[in-house]
């Protein structure tokens, strides 16, 4: 498999997006939009490597045709556009029409005093989730990029601040596993990502869109460690204005042997999430190659 390159940080630096949050606060999103289209995106294809990754996963794991799949390569660049505008206006305090598939799932699991896991992937735009799935009774952990620009955590700890919500980040140390195992202790909830290894050298291999890929292993290890139930959240962007959160419960024999286990989880996750991309192919955002 080739090397898995990936930044993991919001492009831009503090002033230019202080200044992008003070701009969506008075002007129209869907001209930011348009602007992103015309003139960003354009720029993009062209330098950044992300053009022939985008373009194969269409053509070889979606079947799309040469013409279509250079039209959905650019299609595809524009709506991860749009998901980073969104974010920032959610910073500039701008709403989007949010409908839940699945929230007696989270209720049910809101209940009762165990914790429980959240896995995610990067397709549509999960943040908004953060946002909107505030638990009253539990406390919410995400698991984030530790490298992220210092300028998008401080938004962050805003929108959070009247909630229950905390970040947890990535540390080379492994430090984060102390902080996570403390939070499921406590009967809180924890949120990960499931579709990057990151460089672990523990992931787990899975047929996935027609070829085989890796995936973590830590996410399934976790949830495995304490029999714990475990639920995939996807936001899809299904209009300009309006997205949809997608709640599925990820089932497992808790009574397996481990191994056993996280194969069952492993396979869950991947089938949900395989669900989820053929449904919305051109709101995949894995930038590099995924498959062996």
């Amino acid at each position: 498999m080739a090397e898995q390159k990936w930044v993991g940080t919001t492009y831009g630096n503090g002033w230019m997006h202080k200044w992008l949050i003070r701009i969506l606060q008075v002007i129209d999103i869907r001209l930011l939009y348009g602007f992103v289209a015309v003139f960003v995106i354009p720029v993009v294809l062209i330098v950044n490597p992300s053009r022939g990754i985008a373009y194969r996963y269409f053509r070889k794991r979606i079947g799309y045709g040469r013409l279509k799949a250079a039209w959905k390569t650019y299609t595809n660049h524009c709506l991860f556009g749009q998901v980073v505008v969104d974010k920032f206006a959610m910073y500039a305090g701008k709403r989007f029409d949010v409908k839940t598939e699945g929230m007696e799932h989270i209720n049910r699991l809101n209940e009762r005093e165990e914790g429980y896991i959240q896995l995610s992937s990067h397709v549509g735009n999960y943040e908004i989730a953060g946002y909107t799935l505030v638990a009253e009774k539990k406390a919410f952990n995400a698991l984030v990029f530790a490298g992220e620009k210092a300028s998008v955590m401080d938004n962050r700890n805003k929108m959070f601040g009247d909630t229950k919500i905390r970040m947890i980040p990535l540390s080379t140390d492994m430090s984060h596993l102390f902080t996570i195992d403390n939070a499921l202790q406590n009967g809180e909830i924890v949120s990960m990502p499931a579709d990057r290894i990151n460089g672990s050298p523990k992931f787990v291999e899975r047929e996935f869109l027609g070829g085989i890929a890796r995936f973590p292993q830590g996410p399934f290890s976790v949830a495995t460690m304490r029999g714990l139930d475990v639920i995939a959240v996807n936001v899809m962007k299904t209009s300009l204005t309006k997205y949809k959160i997608i709640v599925t419960p990820l089932d497992y024999d808790k009574t397996a042997k481990r191994k056993e286990q996280i194969e069952q989880l492993s396979k869950a996750y991947v089938s949900t999430l395989e669900q989820t991309v053929k449904l919305f192919p051109t709101q995949w955002y894995n930038y590099f190659e995924f498959w062996q």
